[in-house]
């Protein structure tokens, strides 16, 4: 817990066990802690008197715990309030910030976090953001309720009304775009344009043409003037991704436009104000892009104001399931069948490292949604588009009868052949142990219809067949599927 000052603090939660174990956790810290279970209770109290800090609930038997914040913010400027709440979405967070909050917390929440925000208000009961106006109904921008991910929303939320320069770094495929997006739509700036350019996929002698604009015989091929990003997200967010591989004589010019606020085109004299918002991305390590002389120092400090750190899938896999529905509704809405999905395939995807982020599962969904015959996915079908890069066949965990089997199998192997385990034939050996009893089994279990058996297998018609002759496996059954 932590130490500091000592405050009253009201907490306002309609869950008992909430209310007894928060006051209990906060009465040990040494404050003075009252309970409601109500908005019609939490107002009584403040009629009585205010507290240090209020700690409430969003969703509460009498109402929404957001529309009291923003009153009592407004009334009471000095009341700092700290929202908890099990709707974990951005826009909750967002929304939290826009009714004055000095903090939100995502249910469940650490004991210890709590504390520390309760410190931090006390602390600083001045400080909070300004109004943002309303913010968009459902988020629709990012998903995924993993703690990771709610820290993610958290720090949006503390930056969308500021002009504060972000950072935002993670693997490929993690969805940093979808972050600028969120910044800017979030934003005092939404009504005005939301402009990317891709850094990585400029040519090095085309990257401050794109960037400032050129005027018309600035060099050759330049017919007209061209406005440049800059100009074209006047008033708006420019979101520069990979920012990490720009060349070092652009680097240069953009962080004299960071510092001064002032550009000129390519082959131009006139100075233009740079009204924009920056949001850089990069999946590259700067600070060793620094170390190597590959990145400007100053640039990076320029850039890394608000650092934004987003997980990789395999990380935040609670929300896999999550994403997996929205993706398949999305598909539905571009036109693609409407498909379910069972929990063996959600099982099966959760097990599943997603080398590819949320991009890969998010392609696996559209393929499934088009390919699929059936109106539900089932894990049959999410083996057969992974292909050889899917999660184990058995999900997440080995079967321990197996794992016997294998044992047994190497033991004996060590007894009666034990040059298997010299000359690097071992594995090649028991797949193909493994192989014929596998498609046998599958093959029974199909009614020897080989196309079910070959989508269970996740390999196709043609390759299954070569494998039958290659294995000698009796195909004199074959059904109507072959």
């Amino acid at each position: 817990m932590s130490e500091g000052r000592i405050g009253s603090i009201l907490v306002c939660d309609d869950d008992a066990a909430i209310r007894t174990v928060i006051a209990q956790a906060l009465r040990r810290a040494g404050h003075r802690v009252d309970t409601v279970a109500s908005l019609a209770q939490l107002r009584g109290e403040i009629a009585r008197g205010l507290p240090d800090v209020l700690v409430t609930d969003v969703i509460l038997p009498d109402g929404n715990g957001l529309d009291v914040v923003t009153s009592l913010t407004r009334d009471f400027p000095g009341l700092p309030v700290i929202v908890l709440s099990a709707q974990n979405t951005l826009t909750t967070a967002v929304r939290a910030t826009e009714a004055g909050a000095f903090d939100y917390l995502p249910k469940p929440f650490d004991l210890a976090a709590l504390a520390d925000a309760v410190q931090g208000a006390l602390a600083r009961s001045a400080a909070r953001p300004a109004d943002l106006g309303p913010a968009e109904e459902g988020g629709g921008l990012l998903i995924g309720r993993s703690p990771a991910m709610q820290e993610v929303y958290r720090i949006i939320a503390r930056v969308v009304a500021t002009d504060l320069t972000v950072l935002v770094s993670g693997e490929s495929g993690t969805g940093k775009e979808l972050v600028a997006r969120a910044i800017h739509e979030l934003g005092p700036r939404s009504a005005a344009p939301f402009v990317a350019i891709n850094m990585a996929a400029i040519p090095r002698e085309l990257i401050e043409a794109e960037l400032f604009g050129h005027e018309r015989g600035a060099f050759t091929g330049a017919a007209a003037r061209m406005a440049g990003r800059f100009e074209q997200a006047a008033g708006g967010t420019l979101f520069l991704d990979e920012i990490g591989d720009m060349p070092m004589e652009a680097q240069t010019r953009l962080l004299r436009v960071l510092q001064s606020g002032e550009f000129t085109t390519v082959g131009g004299a006139r100075t233009i104000r740079a009204d924009v918002r920056i949001v850089a991305a990069t999946n590259k390590d700067l600070t060793a892009s620094v170390a190597q002389g590959a990145f400007r120092e100053d640039l990076f400090y320029r850039l890394n104001v608000v650092p934004i750190s987003l997980p990789p899938l395999r990380e935040r896999r609670q929300d896999v399931g999550l994403l997996a529905r929205h993706f398949l509704d999305r598909a539905a809405e571009s036109g693609l069948p409407r498909k379910g999905i069972d929990k063996g395939a959600l099982a099966l995807l959760e097990s599943h490292d997603w080398p590819g982020n949320v991009r890969e599962l998010e392609n696996l969904m559209r393929r499934a949604a088009a390919l699929g015959r059936d109106a539900t996915i089932d894990a049959d079908e999410i083996r057969a588009n992974l292909g050889k890069g899917g999660p184990p066949m058995v999900g997440a965990e080995t079967d321990p009868d197996l794992s016997a089997a294998v044992a047994a199998r190497l033991e004996r192997l060590a007894r009666e052949m034990p040059q298997a385990f010299e000359d690097g034939s071992l594995y090649e050996r028991i797949i193909a142990e493994v192989e014929r009893p596998l498609i046998e089994a599958v093959l029974a279990r199909c009614g020897q219809n080989q196309l079910r058996a070959a989508r269970i297998l996740g390999i196709n018609r043609n390759t299954l067949r070569k494998r039958l002759d290659t294995l000698g496996i009796d195909t004199s059954r074959r059904s109507v599927g072959v």
